[in-house]
C-alpha cells in the first residue's frame, strides 16, 4: 500500500485529562499553607513545573509565595530531619567510643 493511500490512524491510547493543581478560585498567596505546601518536595525543595503541571505565571507566583513564606518563617528554609537523625547517631557513636577509653 502506498504511503499516501494509507488511511489515517489515531492511536489506540486513551488519555485522562489531569484537572489543574491551581483552581481558579485558589488565591496564590503566602497565607494559603494548604496549596504552598502541595509544591514543595519533602526536602523542602520548590517543585519545577514540569512535575506541578503549572504555567508559568502560576509557577512564578507559587515560587514568590513559597519564597516570602520562608522569609516570614511560615516555611522552613530547609527539611533538615535527615540531617538530624545522622547527627543523633554519629553522636552515639562518639559517646560510646568516650566511654570505651
Amino acid at each position: 500500500m502506498d504511503k499516501s493511500k494509507r488511511p489515517f490512524l489515531k492511536s489506540k491510547r486513551s488519555f485522562r485529562r489531569r484537572l489543574p493543581p491551581i483552581q481558579s478560585g485558589d488565591r496564590i498567596d503566602y497565607k494559603n499553607m494548604n496549596l504552598i505546601s502541595r509544591f514543595i518536595s519533602e526536602q523542602g525543595k520548590i517543585l519545577s513545573r514540569r512535575v506541578n503541571r503549572l504555567t508559568l505565571k502560576q509557577q512564578r507566583l507559587i515560587t514568590i509565595a513559597i519564597k516570602q513564606a520562608r522569609i516570614l518563617s511560615l516555611l522552613p528554609f530547609l527539611n533538615n530531619e535527615k540531617q538530624f537523625e545522622r547527627a543523633e547517631s554519629t553522636a552515639r557513636i562518639t559517646r560510646l567510643r568516650t566511654r570505651k577509653k
